[in-house]
């Protein structure tokens, strides 16, 4: 067993030792269908803290022939494959972190150079019967042991994109990096499976990308991998009810990563939680913003405040809960070249503060835990109008309570004068504004929007959650240039909408109405028991 050669399990033991941990062995399926063929190349992009490493760790457990680890797998869902016994220890496994080399080294060469070295040392260690052509030549070197044990090699790169992130601006550097990737893996027999992870997808160089050869799975296109990395929904099911929490709680806080497979039998959706929120929630017995400590709000800001046309526009319409739509296909995956706004949203999506619907072509905010994060950088930045509006819906919210229809109507007229970006031309942009204002309501509500079906109103419901069922539900007609007493006549027709079918309770019926002539705002309240 070497450092990097055949590494062992230790790893993969611990997280199998771990107060929680979510079974992902049926991956391993996924990776002995493309052992060997050519499919062997796998490049999956995730945002931090969701399981790649520990993925990376149980592949090397799996493959590595210099063990028996029977004993690891045996309770775990890949042993019923047909495929677990034939590739259970068959391979000669070679396991870096590039963010390992990189932190030792000061420039791309040296980085280079340290790898192949170490890489060398601990195949003249493990195979000292070998004749080496070229000990300094690690391709030749690998050549030589497949040539003499007619094993082929995984390759797991864990972080293969630091690079791209710590030298955002040398091109030249990260050219480097990208040839010798290519000419150690592309097109070599001794490679059985090529496995990366890291947060980008990968890099491209003009038309092409100099690794064309692996099949991405990422972010915005997490194929058939979509539920490998981050915990689905019924996996944080059982974890509530294990730990005796709130599953409610736990999807306002953690869920709203749709990942998306395209299947030719019809997509599939998956609920994705960040594992460590989740987990971190269940073993403290607190929802709280966990996977956010892994990275100040400072990442966030400087992206949310460059200066692409239309980026303020979209940031403040997504932290409203609006799905704002997007191109993904000009991002060139990496965190400096920034053509468009979309750009930049593409970006924070493979990062973690987006979430895309590749049905939709949009992207939003997918969270609580993560909408707090851009709360937290906003008020740092000069967006004085969002900020102050953000700080106001707490009042705005306790006159809605009070039923005090003037206080509601100068709170929304409020939010709509501060947020000078906001273009009020349509019933969609009075929505975004209602959305904003009472954006404290999230904290007791599920906000329910109903895109707009008719010129001049657009519907938010407000449902309490089970924690607090003292408050109202709330329904709110929005018109543009009409009447509130007309307003609050067709919540009424509309039965309440199918949002608040199975509720219960106390019901506030809320009309407000943009006048254009006064360019006031005009509200009228009503309460009801349904």
């Amino acid at each position: 067993m070497g450092s990097y050669l055949n590494p062992g399990n230790f790893s993969f033991r611990g997280s199998l030792r771990s107060k929680i941990y979510v079974d992902k062995s049926k991956l391993i399926a996924k990776t002995n269908e493309a052992l060997c063929t050519e499919q062997k190349y796998i490049c999956v992009s995730r945002p931090r803290r969701f399981g790649k490493s520990m993925a990376a760790n149980m592949l090397a457990a799996y493959y590595d022939r210099s063990e028996n680890t029977e004993d690891l797998f045996q309770n775990l869902v890949i042993s019923e494959d047909k495929s677990y016994k034939e590739n259970l220890n068959q391979y000669d496994v070679i396991k870096v972190n590039i963010q390992e080399f990189l932190s030792m080294s000061e420039t791309i060469e040296e980085m280079l150079s340290m790898l192949k070295n170490y890489l060398v040392s601990d195949f003249e260690e493990i195979y000292p019967k070998v004749h080496f052509r070229d000990e300094k030549n690690l391709i030749q070197v690998m050549k030589d042991v497949f040539s003499y044990t007619k094993c082929p090699f995984v390759i797991l790169i864990d972080e293969w994109d630091c690079l791209f992130r710590e030298y955002k601006q040398d091109k030249e550097a990260q050219k480097k990096y990208l040839d010798f990737l290519r000419a150690w893996l592309k097109d070599k027999d001794y490679v059985a499976l090529a496995y990366m992870t890291g947060i980008l997808p990968i890099k491209k160089y003009g038309s092409h990308s100099a690794l064309n050869m692996f099949t991405e799975y990422s972010m915005t296109d997490p194929g058939e991998l979509a539920e490998y990395f981050g915990f689905t929904e019924q996996e944080v099911v059982v974890l509530c009810e294990k730990y005796e929490m709130s599953f409610e709680e736990a999807k306002t806080w953690y869920d709203g990563y749709q990942l998306i497979t395209h299947r030719r039998t019809g997509n599939a959706c998956y609920s994705m939680y960040s594992p460590k929120s989740v987990v971190e929630a269940m073993l403290r017995h607190k929802f709280g913003t966990y996977w956010n400590q892994t990275e100040t709000y400072e990442a966030l800001k400087v992206y949310i405040q460059m200066g692409m046309d239309g980026l303020k526009d979209s940031v403040v319409r997504i932290l409203a809960g609006e799905s704002v739509p997007i191109n993904i296909g000009t991002f060139s995956n990496d965190m400096t070249t920034f053509a468009t706004k979309d750009d930049v949203l593409t970006l924070l999506v493979h990062l973690g503060y987006l979430t895309y619907n590749s049905i939709e072509g949009t992207v939003s905010i997918p969270n609580k835990e993560v909408s707090q994060e851009y709360v937290n950088a906003i008020s740092t930045m000069n967006w004085y109008g969002v900020t102050e509006s953000l700080e106001s819906s707490r009042k705005l919210l306790e006159s809605l309570w009070a039923m005090d229809a003037d206080a509601v109507a100068v709170g929304v007229e409020k939010t709509h004068e501060e947020i000078s970006i906001l273009q009020y031309n349509d019933e969609n942009s009075l929505s975004c504004t209602i959305h904003l204002a009472f954006y404290f309501a999230r904290e007791y509500y599920t906000m329910i929007r109903e895109l707009p079906t008719g010129k001049g109103f657009a519907d938010v419901c407000m449902i309490p959650r089970k924690r607090h069922l003292d408050k109202p539900a709330v329904i709110i007609e929005l018109k543009w240039d009409k009447s509130t007493i007309g307003a609050l006549e067709q919540i009424k027709e509309k039965n309440y909408g199918s949002a608040l079918k199975d509720y219960q309770g106390k019901l506030l019926l809320v009309a407000i109405n943009y006048n254009k002539k006064t360019k006031k705002h005009e509200c009228a309240i009503e309460v009801m028991e349904k």
